[in-house]
């Protein structure tokens, strides 16, 4: 007969935990506390961090369950000195404490729950410590997408949790190593996906295991100041990681989903903010035009696009290029994305009423020579920024339309007086962003007779604005077949581009809004004579240039539009 040594001692550990629960049993009606077996119960994450873990485990102690002030905690022994201890703590802070025994090994299963709240120990207001070696060594590992890409595809199956840390550091670094602007942990009915935003287009990277990003997800809650047990809401969230060179903002969104909560991480990285007026890619024309638009006194710059189209960037180059110490600045921002010295920066906050309306008016107190309002959204705060604006303030604000002529209905249409739009406001601006082509790879192309068709079309509109020389006979394109260029990480792409329009309120143009309730075709119609280049104009400029490329260009702007 073989005797199965394994077999033997598995039957032993159990018999031995048996009779620790029943010990643990007998002592719980001797001591007349309930017994608790926490293998079957659910732990609250945030009840367990009230007692730090190294003091648990000399209490033989854990917090299980929180409600208010009321309390839920388990011991081994009620007879352990440091358990008194423990117990004047939490009464000192106003809680009141259920106790209950355990056994060490129910026990063990909280005190193993604080390797997932390990981060928050880390964490203080919301600020990840990342050292400068770590960010350096990422950044020297990472030389490209292909290898952060194989990198990720090497630890994306680890499920041990002691590496969650360092595969979400691994993330982090090379999102900022190679200038992504966004994380998203996509969750499908097998796995995760992992993609980055490079220059506004996403780029699969690699697939988690749904158990690994099980813990990641603990992870970024934490970090971000998120509820653990809150799978069914989207929340919102934020952290930073401070380097050398500065502190980089994380911002943090999660969504409830079929497969799980995705989840985004926003990269705001200052070095990608700082971008100046003279560098935005506005033709000389406009440039001249916005740069005496924002020197004026008092009026209304208003700024549209969609999300991700640079408007935020648009206004903080507008500051910039217009702060002087002898003038105050005050921005009302839903968040405050990057911080701009000598500027007085606020941020909006709901729960305490503080509202773009609210802090519009709160900012007039603090008599400002220059507003910028991060996005009018209703009809009161439309009303209170145009009124500002009338009384000696320059205001900058976003709104949301399609081009520049539809500022105005659209303002119009949040209860605004025409007659006041028109003293009001100076100049609308509309703008996309387009990614520039790889100047190492690019490669020059004939075009098809549709584009030739589209490129020869454009001009003529462009010829009746500016004497200008332009050769439709050629194109340039990305280089995407086996594109192993190191400069674009092979993306045929490097860096992105504003191109712009604008409307200004001249005489023409306040004529056609103070007489009727104008579409956008007639406003674009009286600013004809102004002759300035719309997006699409703009934009083939920037394509026959070799900036773009005509597909980049079909990307972000309807070129059929008239």
């Amino acid at each position: 007969m073989q005797f199965d040594d394994q077999k033997q001692q598995s039957r032993l550990d159990e018999l031995y935990k048996r009779e620790e629960e029943d010990l643990v049993r007998i002592l719980a009606l001797k001591y007349e506390i309930p017994y608790l077996d926490l293998t079957a119960i659910s732990v609250n994450t945030d009840a367990l961090k009230l007692i730090p873990e190294a003091v648990a485990r000399e209490a033989g102690a854990a917090v299980f369950h929180i409600n208010g002030k009321k309390l839920s905690l388990v011991v081994i022994s009620p007879k352990n000195d440091k358990i008194n201890v423990v117990l004047d703590d939490l009464k000192r802070a106003g809680y009141e404490v259920t106790l209950y025994m355990g056994s060490k090994k129910t026990l063990g299963k909280a005190w193993d729950m604080y390797k997932e709240v390990s981060l928050a120990a880390e964490t203080q207001g919301g600020v990840f410590d990342i050292s400068a070696t770590a960010v350096r060594d990422s950044i020297n590992q990472i030389k490209d997408i292909a290898e952060l890409k194989q990198l990720l595809t090497g630890i994306a199956n680890e499920t041990n949790r002691y590496k969650i840390s360092k595969i979400l550091e691994i993330i982090l670094g090379g999102a900022i190593a190679i200038h992504a602007s966004d994380v998203h942990f996509e969750p499908e009915e097998k796995q995760v996906r992992l993609r980055f935003r490079l220059d506004g287009v996403l780029q699969d990277f690699t697939v988690f295991k749904n158990e690994t990003f099980h813990f990641l997800l603990s992870r970024i809650k934490l970090l971000s100041g998120l509820k653990l047990n809150i799978k069914e809401a989207a929340q919102d969230g934020r952290f930073s990681i401070k380097l050398e060179t500065g502190e980089i903002e994380i911002r943090t969104s999660m969504l409830p989903g079929e497969y799980g909560e995705s989840i985004v991480l926003r990269i705001l990285n200052p070095e990608n903010i700082n971008v100046s007026f003279d560098s935005m890619g506005i033709e000389p024309m406009l440039f001249n035009i916005i740069e005496k638009e924002i020197q004026k006194p008092n009026g209304m710059i208003l700024t549209t696009g969609p999300t991700g189209s640079g408007k935020t960037t648009t206004l903080y180059a507008f500051m910039r290029k217009v702060y002087t110490p002898e003038i105050k600045i005050i921005t009302i921002e839903d968040p405050i994305e990057y911080h701009l010295s000598g500027i007085s920066q606020t941020q909006v906050n709901k729960a305490k009423d503080y509202t773009f309306l609210n802090g519009l008016r709160s900012a007039l107190r603090q008599d400002p020579d220059i507003i910028m309002v991060g996005e009018i959204r209703d009809g009161e705060t439309a009303e209170v920024a145009v009124n500002s604006a009338l009384t000696g303030h320059l205001v900058f604000s976003t709104l949301h339309t399609n081009d520049a002529a539809g500022v105005i209905p659209r303002l119009i249409d949040l209860g605004i007086n025409p007659k006041i739009i028109s003293s009001a406001l100076n100049i609308s601006l509309a703008q996309r962003l387009v990614r520039k082509l790889c100047q190492t790879c690019k490669k020059e192309d004939r075009p098809s007779e549709a584009e030739r068709a589209l490129i020869e079309h454009t001009i003529e509109t462009i010829k009746q604005k500016r004497d200008i020389a332009l050769d439709a006979s050629k194109v340039w394109r990305a280089k995407t077949t086996e594109n192993t260029c190191p400069a674009c990480n092979g993306l045929g792409y490097k860096g992105r581009i504003g191109i712009f329009e604008a409307i200004l309120t001249d005489r023409a143009v306040e004529d056609v809004i103070v007489t009727s309730n104008p579409s956008a075709r007639e406003i674009k119609k009286a600013a004809i004579p102004q002759n300035i280049l719309d997006m699409r104009e703009d934009g083939i400029i920037k394509v026959l240039s070799g900036i773009t490329s005509l597909d980049e260009l079909r990307r972000v702007v309807d070129m059929e539009a008239v």
